[in-house]
């Protein structure tokens, strides 16, 4: 019938949604990184700004290094970067310059493909980011369609938008992205057609999450209704769950429909593999096939967000009011107008009704992001806000100190403040991140360039005896391998 690509999500987004965002160093990608490039995807869902400071904090990773580096060993997939626009890991707006300069060395570096995401659908803020990329680079941008269940978010809704981008020969290509998994099979029959009817020959991408069961049903029936060329996937343990439909269960259920899905099977299971090897290796969970869920049409929490409350419950000892905090963020994204579900919203949204279950009241503490979007500084949601709600959040001092804080530092202040002669990339961290860490990024020197899954608990385990001044002498004999280590007399 027609030849359908796929993109894989496994590294950013599928870590992101099922492993936290933290569980992939440098070395762990780069072990399967030829691998993948033989597989033939369209692109890789590579990295995002979040991703660059979570390798820097968890892992001491240079994420320019990530990226240099991966590319070298991916030479024909083009790697992939998501960002909202003017922003580079801080949540406040950046100047335009600052952003230049983000979209020059992140092009420099490998990256060839944009996806331009803005959470309010603001048409020239996408258009103003779109166009940085083009002037600092050759990269492709992709514009997205971000799906969410409101009264407002018609087909109508996402055809204007898009046909509005669609004008500009900065917008090469389009996907219906859904965060939440919210997008059924028979919205996904009108929504595609309806996109793709007013982009032309710009083609369309489908990206849907399988949190509730949609995601693989929704993706196919995009497919078959003729609009969309480009599947979105993750592969092995990295697909299913509040993930991306799993690619191999994809690829045999397009080619059962008739379509050409041109990929290597044998680098695709390998990469498979390797990915439920690591899994196993460092006690992490495999996405699996979700049941329907109808609550989640109500509060509407990506996976991603959901993995990260859960991580933080389970490190305060309160597991149990995982499910009360799902409750409070359906009523707290009510009372703050619906925002769309996707970043940074979603972590905004859920860290409130974190606080308000655990804290010592209901908006008794109020993170600066959410006062900075009760003040409309990341656009205007919407619908209306609960008055009360608004009162409640504004009357405190930390409001009025928000309302008189300076905008995002100048590229030129920036400068001033770290000297010109510091290298433009570790600049461009500092400018956003603690000093600290990326000073301990900087000291732990290059990242490793190899990982051994089977090696690992081995690995794990040394490094315990090696915080335990007692153990003195220990053995392992296995499998033909034997290692002994031997303590020596203390000095």
């Amino acid at each position: 019938m027609s030849t359908i690509t796929l993109t894989d999500v496994s590294i950013r987004d599928g870590n992101q949604s099922l492993w936290g965002a933290t569980g992939l160093s440098t070395a762990q990608i780069l072990e399967v990184a030829g691998l993948l490039d033989r597989v033939g995807f369209e692109a890789i869902d590579f990295i995002s700004s979040s991703h660059m400071a979570v390798a820097v904090r968890y892992f001491r990773d240079n994420p320019w290094e990530r990226i240099r580096r991966v590319r070298a060993a991916m030479p024909r997939t083009p790697l992939q970067f998501i960002t909202t626009g003017l922003r580079f890991i801080a949540w406040q707006q950046a100047d335009p310059e600052f952003m230049r300069l983000v979209y020059r060395r992140l092009q420099a570096n490998g990256i060839r493909k944009f996806i331009m995401l803005d959470p309010m659908h603001d048409v020239e803020a996408v258009l103003a980011a779109s166009k940085l990329v083009k002037e600092e680079g050759e990269a492709s941008v992709m514009g997205a369609l971000t799906f969410t269940l409101s009264e407002v978010h018609t087909d109508q809704f996402y055809a204007d938008f898009a046909a509005k981008l669609a004008k500009s020969d900065d917008i090469d290509c389009f996907y219906i992205k859904d965060p939440g998994g919210l997008l059924s099979p028979e919205r996904a029959r009108t929504l595609a057609p309806a996109v793709k009817a007013v982009i032309g020959d710009k083609p369309l991408e489908i990206h849907a999450h399988c949190t509730i069961g949609y995601g693989p049903l929704a993706s196919l029936e995009t497919v078959q209704s003729g609009a969309v060329g480009t599947v979105h996937v993750g592969i092995g343990p990295l697909g299913d769950g509040s993930s991306l439909p799993e690619a191999t269960r994809m690829v045999a259920n397009l080619r059962e429909l008739g379509h050409d899905v041109p990929v290597d099977d044998k680098a695709l299971a390998a990469v498979s593999d390797y990915w439920s090897r690591l899994a196993a290796a460092e006690g992490h969970p495999a996405g699996r096939p979700q049941n329907f869920d109808a609550s989640f049409l109500r509060h509407q929490i990506a996976g991603g967000v959901m993995t990260t409350t859960r991580r933080q419950l389970k490190e305060l000892n309160l597991e149990h009011k995982f499910d009360e905090v799902v409750a409070e963020t359906e009523r707290v994204r009510a009372e703050l107008g619906y925002p769309i579900m996707v970043t940074p919203f979603p972590q905004m949204v859920m860290s409130q009704a974190l606080s308000n279950v655990i804290g010592t009241g209901r908006y008794a503490q109020v993170s600066d992001e959410i006062l900075r979007y009760v003040m409309g500084k990341f656009g205007h949601p919407t619908s209306p806000l609960a008055p009360d709600v608004e009162a409640a959040i504004l009357d405190r001092p930390r409001a009025r100190e928000i309302e008189a804080e300076p905008m995002f530092p100048s590229l030129a202040d920036l400068r001033k403040k770290f000297g010109n002669t510091m290298p433009e990339e570790e600049f461009l961290l500092r400018a956003v991140m603690p000093e600290n860490q990326v000073d301990a990024m900087l000291g732990s020197g290059p990242s490793k360039a190899s990982y051994c899954p089977e090696a690992a608990p081995i690995i794990s385990l040394f490094k315990q005896l090696a915080e335990r001044p007692a153990a003195k002498d220990l053995v392992v004999d296995a499998n033909g391998m034997r290692i002994a280590l031997h303590a020596g007399p203390s000095v």
